[in-house]
């Protein structure tokens, strides 16, 4: 099979709040169109989008589908997206590699948060956008409100292109504003006739309303218009397809993708509006150092981009990849320039949901997937040999809740590691790391939801089964004032003894400094080759202090002074004498408990800043001000970590889900006393446990 025409390819991806039937719109899609012969749904898990075990047991997706149809003789390249923000990963890397997006709508929720998100990512992109208010046969379902709230948030260019007939139970089809006909609905199966009279006025209202948008975008349009001529349903397509292209038009469409009311004409709407791969504006990119502009042609250097890896257990890595220019073959050589690899391109796949297809070639604007890349990730470009072309990172959200992660069963902790590796290539939110104070294994994600669905995958995909645990807050330890002591270690066991006696003195240091040792030892009291033992036992005792079991840092140790015996004294003597000397020094010299302090900024709409500031203030924070973001509110503070572990949760409830907050390591502080109290006696606790 040849590569698609580029002008006859549509790449769309299916974008809204969770809950608002993306999935469900995207089989409906796909069985009208004809590339299914049945028409799966969520309560089932028949779907072909949601494929996944954990999409079937949730009911609403995790992770984003890659689907194709043809519509009118248009390839259509449909990506399912996930709505929840847990999985936000996925849905901004497929706004990266389409032109167009169907913003769907609840009919009775109306706009909703994450639509105002997916919106700003798409004008960022440059993607055009459709909206389509879905579930128009719900209980209190109401297009004109949608169509209202997109207008009074996106602009007046979010305008109806069609109006529904009936509403609830009663819904029963569309008319189309720009043929002027009504589309009743028996089946799945459409009848056109006239506009009914009793909502000829009403059609007439929202027409007048698409006209003015469509003639802003025309001047020929606007002209005619004006004059009050007839304009030709070809020019009008035309003008609303300009506007849509440049992202001054939104047309609103309505429907029921359960009950397959109004999908064809969104598939129209798609074909007619949504520009193709060949009319969109060049890519951006970099060849080298240079910034370049790719055209999607098919007889330009390739340039390929990865922005979605699967991790499958049977096949391995597969790679789904969009082509900006040239052509991508099957059984050819690439290049990927961002870990200098050569690749061997096997067979290209079409994918539907979880299943494949072969294709001989990927040409400019087409989207498919190759398994079996050796070296190729998510973020990466694949250039014909010897090319360097690249594409701007992809920026995901960072992690914001972590989870400490343990074996079920003893043993089974390379079977962890190299499962998460594996899920780690999937989703470029997931963060694993060692922490190599608490030694935990810590897993972090976008939410609580997020680590659970990570570990359900590890048990399912891996056969790698772990608990769940908050992780330990990294504290740390450090003296307030210099002190001194000695250590002494002496043993007499029959036969040769141990020996070794060492004089220490501690002193404070500026925090953030670490640690520094000094041998001011003179005279040979003790000799030259002991003293590394000396630093030694040092540097092994400051991994646990007595407090809490914490690091000690910011401190200088002093040896000045001791003695030696000219047969018992070892190395290990010396290192035992100054591990006792120091754990007495310490004790003199005000030791204290650290913890470390957080950058947090929390973005929030302007009716929740009153309750973050008061929500931060009473987890010990210290609010440093604010700043407008948009429509948004950034408020930026200084916080323990101790008091953000569960703060995701917190926040959400706060702000129905508006808000986000992002976190970054600040400095040490001292911690509070009766806190520090506290935390002493848990951490005795757990010493005693073991």
């Amino acid at each position: 099979m040849p590569a698609a025409d580029p002008a006859k390819i549509r790449n769309v991806a299916m974008l809204g709040h969770r809950g608002t039937g993306k999935t469900s719109l995207s089989e409906a899609v796909l069985f009208t169109s004809g590339a299914v012969n049945r028409q799966g749904t969520i309560e089932q898990g028949s779907t072909v989008a949601d494929y996944d075990e954990d999409e079937k047991k949730r009911q609403h997706s995790i992770s984003a589908a890659l689907c194709h149809t043809s519509w009118r003789d248009h390839d259509i390249n449909l990506l399912d997206t996930p709505g929840d923000p847990s999985f936000h990963a996925d849905t901004i890397a497929a706004i990266r590699v389409v032109e167009g997006a169907v913003v769907v709508l609840n009919a009775t929720q109306g706009l909703e948060v994450q639509h105002e998100r997916l919106w700003k990512h798409c004008e960022e992109n440059g993607v055009s956008r459709v909206c389509f208010v879905n579930m128009m046969d719900r209980e209190r379902a109401d297009f004109g409100t949608a169509v209202s709230q997109l207008g009074e948030s996106f602009g007046q260019g979010a305008v109806a292109a069609q109006l529904p007939i009936g509403a609830e139970d009663k819904f029963e089809g569309v008319v189309d504003l720009l043929s002027m006909k009504a589309y009743r609905y028996e089946g799945g199966q459409a009848s056109v006739g006239p506009v009914p009279d009793d909502l000829m006025a009403e059609a007439e209202a929202y027409r007048e309303k698409l006209m003015d948008a469509v003639a802003e975008n025309d001047d020929a349009v606007m002209e005619k218009y004006l004059e009050g001529e007839e304009i030709s349903n070809e020019k009008l397509f035309a003008a609303l397809k300009a506007g849509v292209a440049a992202g001054n038009i939104f047309p609103v469409a309505a429907g029921c993708a359960t009950r397959n009311i109004g999908v064809d004409l969104l598939l129209n709407l798609l074909v007619d509006a949504v520009p193709s791969p060949a009319r969109r504006a060049p890519v951006t990119a970099i060849d080298g150092e240079e910034e370049i502009q790719l055209a999607c042609k098919a007889d330009r250097p390739l340039a390929a981009f990865v922005f979605k890896t699967l991790a499958d257990p049977f096949s391995g890595r597969i790679n789904v990849i969009r082509v900006f220019s040239g052509e991508l073959k099957s059984d050819s050589n690439v290049y990927n320039p961002a870990t200098k690899t050569k690749e061997r391109i096997g067979q290209l796949l079409r994918l539907q949901g979880k299943d494949n297809s072969p294709v001989d070639a990927l040409g400019p604007g087409d989207i498919g997937a190759v398994a079996k890349l050796k070296a190729t990730g998510t973020g990466d470009s694949l250039c014909a040999e010897g090319g360097q072309i690249t594409f701007p990172p992809l920026k995901f959200p960072n992690p914001v809740m972590s989870f400490a992660v343990e074996p079920k069963s003893k043993g089974d902790e390379e079977k962890i590691s190299s499962s998460l590796k594996r899920l780690q290539e999937e989703d470029p939110t997931l963060v694993v790391q060692r922490d190599p104070q608490t030694n935990e294994l810590v897993v972090s994600g976008l939410s609580q939801v997020h680590v659970e669905v990570v570990v359900d995958r590890m048990k399912r995909r891996f056969g790698a089964e772990v608990n769940l645990k908050p992780p330990r807050v990294p504290y740390l330890e450090t003296i307030r004032k210099p002190a001194k002591a000695q250590g002494k270690y002496k043993k007499q066991t029959g036969g040769r003894g141990q020996y070794g006696d060492a004089w220490l003195e501690v002193e404070p240091l500026p925090r953030g400094e670490g640690f520094e040792f000094v041998d001011k030892v003179v005279g040979g009291v003790i000799p030259r080759g002991f003293i590394p033992a000396v630093e030694k036992g040092v540097v092994e005792s400051m991994k646990e202090g007595e407090l809490a079991g914490s690091p000690i840092v910011d401190m200088r140790v002093t040896v000045y002074d001791g003695s030696h015996h000219p047969v018992d004294s070892s190395e290990m003597a010396f290192k035992i004498a100054a591990s006792m000397g120091l754990k007495k020094a310490i004790e003199q010299a005000n030791p204290v408990l650290l913890e470390p302090i957080m950058t947090v900024h929390i973005t929030v709409p302007e009716e929740n800043v009153g309750d973050v500031i008061g929500d931060m203030n009473s987890r010990r924070g210290k609010v440093l001000g604010m700043e407008p973001k948009g429509k948004m509110n950034q408020v930026n503070a200084e916080v323990p970590l101790a008091e953000m572990l569960s703060y995701a949760p917190d926040l959400r409830s706060m702000t129905g889900g508006r808000g986000d907050y992002t976190m970054d390591f600040l400095r040490y502080e001292e911690v509070p006393a009766h806190l520090a109290q506290k935390i002493m006696e848990q951490a005795q606790a757990e010493k005693e446990e073991k």
